[in-house]
């Protein structure tokens, strides 16, 4: 009995001890599970927007400077002593409108002289002519006696001596109808002269006033009554046309070929923006011949309306012309990140988890960027947040402001 007993307990220790070891194996076990098996991390908070397509403009920007569409400067035509000025400085004037009055008197004094000296030639071309038309009947008579005698002297019936006295008498009154019609001829040409002495006096006598060539705006009054100006000398006043005005802009010679492409489907229309005024519209005018080889750009103009002097010559505007409206894809410019392969964004997916994903940004708009590839219509896009993410990552979408 003690030996079974014996027997007995030296079987029961292993067993004891066997199951206290695996015990604890299992409780190592499950501690060093604990630490390799750490709780998922918390979802990273975000702030998404929207992939959209939307048809935008294809634009073309630069910088342009207003011209008026004509300027003229305005002189006297004439010397003399300005008498009266007829204008505001600044103002719009219409065309033919009175500007500046030279003192007329010297320049009608003029006139009246040169009438006087008409008159005169006048009186010569009557005398003249009365004198043609006496001589014209004497030689009708001497010709009428010299056939006569010419007959007498084939009967002889006179001498030889007095036919040949009448044929000298006529020739004589030709010779003199000849010269009185020359002299008619001189008093007509003298006369003709004096008209046209009489013509520009009293075209100097008009140029003593002095009238807007163009409608437009008067710039400074450059000179004052009293002022003696000369003719076609130094100018009164500058006029600039800015009903329409223009504005002259460039642009590379690369984009050369779309803009006369889309020109010639229509008309293209222009934007000009005017710091701290706003944004007027007008259209493409002019494209000029010659590229610039200096700079390699082509000049354009745009044509402006300007009924409200929205735009003024000399002024610096930002012009934007648009060539067409083309559908595109479209996110917000801060979803772009720059990586090591290049631009991507984090696409969120439909289980909140999101994708690094290659894209090809196209052109900015003012807060937006034209994605070429990579994205499609109804995706989302992380906007901010984007420093805590990884691909898989799980997110949680914050409500807010997506811009």
């Amino acid at each position: 009995m003690r030996f079974m007993e014996v027997t007995r307990r030296a079987r029961l220790i292993p067993a004891i001890a066997l199951g206290l070891l695996l015990a604890l194996t299992a409780a190592c076990s499950d501690r060093a599970g604990a630490q390799k098996a750490p709780p998922p991390p918390p979802a990273v908070p975000v702030m998404v927007a929207e992939v959209v397509q939307r048809t935008v403009p294809l634009e073309v920007t630069a910088v342009g400077n207003v011209q008026a569409s004509t300027t003229v400067s305005v002189k006297s035509q004439v010397a003399g002593q300005i008498d009266r000025v007829h204008f505001t400085e600044g103002r719009e004037v219409k065309r033919n409108d009175l500007l500046v009055t030279i003192d007329p008197r010297p320049f009608e004094a003029a006139l009246r002289q040169a009438e006087a000296a008409l008159g005169q030639r006048r009186a010569e071309i009557l005398q003249a002519s009365a004198n043609v038309a006496r001589d014209v009947a004497q030689q009708e008579w001497t010709q009428v006696q010299e056939r006569r005698y010419h007959d007498l002297l084939a009967k002889d019936l006179i001498a030889r001596e007095q036919y040949e006295q009448i044929r000298t008498n006529a020739a004589a009154m030709e010779a003199t109808l000849r010269a009185n019609r020359a002299a008619e001829e001189n008093a007509r040409a003298a006369t003709a002269a004096a008209q046209a002495a009489v013509d520009n006096a009293r075209l100097n006598l008009a140029y003593t006033r002095i009238t807007a060539p163009i409608n437009g705006r008067t710039g400074n009054l450059l000179v004052q009554p009293g002022n003696v100006v000369k003719a076609n000398e130094g100018d009164l006043v500058v006029i600039a046309s800015v009903h329409p005005i223009h504005v002259s802009f460039a642009v590379p010679e690369q984009q050369l070929g779309v803009v006369k492409r889309f020109q010639a489907a229509g008309t293209l229309a222009v934007r000009a923006n005017a710091a701290n005024q706003g944004t007027t519209a007008g259209t493409l005018s002019f494209l000029n011949n010659t590229v610039d080889p200096n700079t390699g750009t082509i000049q354009l103009k745009a044509t402006f309306e300007n009924k409200e002097n929205f735009l003024w010559p000399g002024q610096f505007v930002e012009v934007t012309l648009t060539l067409a409206n083309e559908p595109a894809i479209l996110v917000p410019s801060q979803a772009i990140q720059a990586g090591q392969q290049g631009p991507f964004v984090f696409v969120v997916k439909p289980d909140l988890r999101v994708e690094s994903r290659k894209v090809e940004p196209g052109r900015r708009l003012e807060r937006e960027i034209i994605v070429t590839s990579g994205l499609k219509a109804g995706e989302r896009v992380v906007t901010d947040g984007q420093l805590r993410l990884f691909p898989g990552a799980l997110v949680e979408v914050k409500t807010g402001k997506t811009s």
